[in-house]
């Protein structure tokens, strides 16, 4: 099927690790690191900006940061930077840093293959290539050959491919681009039979699905912003429209959008056969309308199925007249539903695959004339096939404790693919054959490695309220339970978004130098369903940052390390985590890393899509929410204390959270730290959020990020 709903998660990818090939050495710690001096740039403070709240004034001294245009933005993010890479330029194992991770991360990487129109496609990375490439191949065994490299976009490879989808038969890709990192997209139109591109450019397409149907494909945008506003204004007026290639864009048809509610934004799919249409409407990252259109008889209209925000609606496909759809509405762990497109009311709904009590259904997908369910099991993957009437075929059996990603295949194909990875191993793809069910490696990766070195084990602590959290920790097997050991806690904690084993490159000098890497999966999050979710939004936030506080004072009470020798990473809604973890404790942590976080929780509503995380946070103009709001909020509760050695990341071109909130918090931190510990904002420049950023940024970000952290905790690298 085409793409389903998009939802505009405040969300950053973890930067997960690889268990890298084990090394003897044993680091030494030194203990004369010389301190190196800081002189921050003299940010201005303006006393006369002001608002206020429900009777209370606060002071907000370095708006003047949130213009991301102005002249005197500009030289402080020049300022700031030259005092950060000055720092990082005197960590002689930077440089050493960065070319061990440079020789793990030069490795294959394959993506999951998917069909159409009897040809294979897939992805591949050869290593170190800034963006992965498309290939397809007529066989499986057969060759394959280059048909996209998103290489060429740009000479930096800040340009990357984001959203993608073909037409019925295979003849067209539509593909939507994003210039350094922006949520912003270009579509662009590709004939895959001549390999010629079209002359159909759309622009100002966000938060888009491309969802084909005949001669050409439904997509989100809106309106071209006022200039300077890009990057920062609001978000608003999203709408559905239908583009015929070989046309205009002014000329696109709009199909659908609520000028009544211009906060509401709207997304577009059709089903695998482009019978249906399917419109989901949101106003948070929590909840959409739906409703389709029977696309074989003209002039039909939008059929509602749920006109309210309270549950998840996501069409999966349809089977026959019947929308085959995921939902929480009844279910906090999610179910299968099928509703019948000429009757669709909530009193004939039919549920296919029940709620499980204890597992969440992430996600299904009809292949082969089964259902595919992918489950959510104490924070790892279960994989589970049910046949069309909705009883269990078969558990398949996976590796190890491990994630899922997604699984690829056709309702009428007997083969099925979906890729493997664990926090000891990358992503491996498999063969799922849909009529024995039995899974084989079609492609593992090749690297210097040695997993049995390594071990994960998962621990139940106690939350400060006596809530049970699960922690994933990765460690040599032979660690000394010393209190010595270099830890980094990752977490995030929020929009409903579960944090699941993984492998990445950027933590493998961390475990070579007898490193741990914990994950905790604390409330807020997705991995036990809504109800987990809901536990950490509004006024129980504080629940979040309790749940991860405790996850370190587990790992400083058990001798895996001490405060001086713990930091904590999280990106996005995981920045305001560590954000506010550090105001609140910076006793606990050694070294803090908020990556792209909002911290600023009374204006965050104002900027881009920020209105849609009120479901999460709450609203600053809420007389009930203020309260809660102000009592955590990051910026709002810097104080004149001795804080750990903190690095704040984030990036020019970031309009999912703009830097601004990076910026305020960086002057905050500067201007009252106490101790001798460096306060440093990193601004990566022509990036964003996360999403599509060039390997070769992420290299670097990873070498400065793990070299300082290893230099504040005093700890000497091996190589």
């Amino acid at each position: 099927m085409q793409p389903t709903t998009v939802k505009i998660c405040l969300f950053s990818l973890p930067l997960l690790f690889l268990a890298a090939c084990g090394s003897d050495s044993t680091p030494k710690t030194v203990v004369d690191f010389k301190q190196i001096p800081v002189k921050y740039p003299n940010t201005r403070q303006d006393s006369t900006v002001q608002d206020t709240y429900f009777g209370t004034t606060i002071q907000d001294p370095y708006r003047w940061l949130e213009d991301d245009q102005s002249e005197e933005t500009k030289q402080w993010v020049k300022d700031q930077n030259a005092v950060t890479f000055g720092y990082l330029d005197q960590i002689s194992s930077r440089a050493k840093v960065k070319e061990r991770l440079e020789q793990i991360w030069n490795f294959e990487k394959y993506g999951t293959p998917f069909k159409k129109a009897g040809h294979y496609y897939f992805f591949k990375n050869d290593g170190l290539q800034n963006q992965s490439v498309l290939y397809r191949q007529e066989t499986l065994d057969g060759e394959a050959k280059m048909v996209l490299d998103p290489n060429t976009f740009s000479a930096d490879g800040t340009t990357s491919l984001q959203e993608y989808s073909f037409s019925k038969d295979g003849r067209y890709f539509a593909y939507a681009i994003s210039e350094g990192g922006s949520d912003w997209r270009t579509i662009l139109v590709k004939n895959m039979e001549t390999g010629e591109m079209l002359s159909d450019k759309l622009q100002w397409a966000k938060f888009t699905g491309l969802g084909w149907a005949g001669d050409g494909f439904y997509y989100t945008r809106y309106p071209e912003p006022k200039k300077g506003d890009a990057l920062k204004g609001a978000n608003q007026n999203s709408a559905i429209y239908f583009h015929k290639l070989g046309t205009p864009q002014s000329a696109d048809r709009l199909v659908h959008r609520d000028s009544k509610y211009p906060n509401h934004y709207f997304s577009a799919g059709t089903t695998e056969d482009e019978r249906f249409l399917f419109v989901a409407g949101a106003e948070s990252t929590s909840g959409n309308t739906l409703a389709f259109q029977d696309l074989s008889k003209p002039k039909s209209a939008l059929v509602p199925i749920s006109t309210k925000f309270d549950h998840e609606f996501n069409v999966v496909e349809n089977l026959g007249d019947n929308l085959l759809i995921l939902t929480n509405h009844s279910a906090p762990n999610q179910r299968l539903i099928l509703v019948n497109t000429a009757r669709p009311a909530e009193a004939n709904w039919q549920t296919l695959v029940p709620e499980d009590s204890l597992d969440v259904l992430q996600s299904a997908v009809v292949c082969g004339g089964k259902i595919v369910c992918s489950y959510l099991h104490n924070a790892s993957s279960a994989l589970r096939v049910f046949n069309l009437e909705g009883k269990l075929v078969k558990e398949v059996e996976l590796p190890e404790i491990g994630t899922v990603g997604a699984v690829q295949g056709k309702s009428d194909d007997p083969q099925a693919f979906f890729s493997f990875a664990s926090f000891l191993r990358p992503a491996t793809i498999y063969t799922l054959d849909m009529n024995s069910l039995e899974t084989k490696v079609f492609k593992a990766p090749k690297l210097d490695f040695n997993p049995d070195a390594y071990t994960t084990e998962q621990v139940w602590y106690e939350s400060k309220d006596g809530t049970r959290v699960p922690m994933f920790i990765t460690r040599k097997k032979n660690i000394a339970m010393d209190g010595q050991n270099p830890t980094l806690l990752y977490g995030y904690g929020g929009f409903n978004i579960s944090l699941t084993p993984g492998f990445s490159a950027s933590r493998a000098a961390l475990l070579e130098n007898n490193g741990i890497y914990a994950v905790a999966n604390i409330r807020g999050g997705g991995e036990f369903g809504e109800k987990w979710h809901k536990a950490g939004t509004k006024c129980q936030k504080q629940n979040v940052f309790d749940d991860f506080i405790a996850a370190a004072e587990y790992l400083v009470e058990k001798n895996y390390t001490s405060p001086p020798r713990l930091a904590i990473e999280g990106g996005s809604n995981g920045g305001l985590l560590v954000s506010a973890c550090m105001t609140q404790r910076p006793d606990l942590f050694g070294v803090c890393f908020p990556r792209v976080g909002v911290l600023d929780m009374l204006r965050y509503h104002q900027f881009t899509i920020g209105y849609a995380w009120a479901v999460d946070y709450g609203r600053s103009d809420n007389a009930e929410e203020f309260p809660c709001l102000i009592k955590y909020s990051p910026l709002h509760n810097v104080k004149p204390v001795a804080y750990p050695s903190t690095m704040i990341t984030t990036a020019d071109h970031d309009d999912r959270v703009v830097p601004a909130h990076s910026f305020k918090f960086a002057a905050e931190l500067q201007k009252h730290q106490q101790g001798d510990k460096p306060v440093l904002i990193r601004i990566e420049t022509s990036a964003g959020h996360g999403a599509g950023k060039p390997t070769s940024k992420l290299l670097e970000e990873a070498a400065d990020m793990l070299a300082f952290m290893l230099y504040q905790m005093k700890v000497q690298v091996v190589y």
